[in-house]
């Protein structure tokens, strides 16, 4: 049923993400599909903020969430499923949907955690991937 699948990873918050990658690779494996894994880097949000830092400094902060995410993925993804690694920045639900199209991925998994109050009124990015994407989307808690 799926072939390839996007996995979308906190690199901030990897205890949290441990489970979710677990439910991604049984996925995966069940379904002898691909699995690609994408991290998010916020955007420096202002133009002002993003102006200051630079280009040299975001790609600094871009090689570093490279490595590692390549580290952890190392360890926690089976290289029998494991397809490509990519490191975007910019709106999070955003980027998920954009690779998943890209990738041409058949399903997104992504983790949530409980919502708070805000999150009923702004949406945390979980939600606006379920809502948003053509796929299917498998929210792991």
């Amino acid at each position: 049923m799926f072939k390839t699948i996007l996995l979308a990873v906190d690199m901030n918050d990897l205890p949290e993400s441990g489970h979710v990658a677990e439910a991604a690779v049984r996925m995966a494996q069940c379904e002898g599909a691909t699995l690609h894994v994408i991290n998010v880097i916020p955007g420096s949000g202002m133009a002002m903020v993003g102006s200051y830092l630079g280009p040299d400094q975001a790609n600094v902060i871009k090689a570093e969430a490279a490595e590692k995410l390549t580290a952890w993925a190392a360890e926690a993804i089976p290289a029998e499923v494991l397809g490509e690694l990519h490191v975007m920045q910019g709106t999070i639900y955003h980027e998920i949907i954009k690779m998943a199209q890209k990738v041409g991925a058949d399903a997104i998994v992504v983790g949530a955690n409980r919502p708070a109050l805000k999150d009923y009124l702004v949406g945390p990015n979980a939600a606006r991937v379920v809502r948003h994407a053509p796929q299917s989307v498998l929210v792991i808690r």
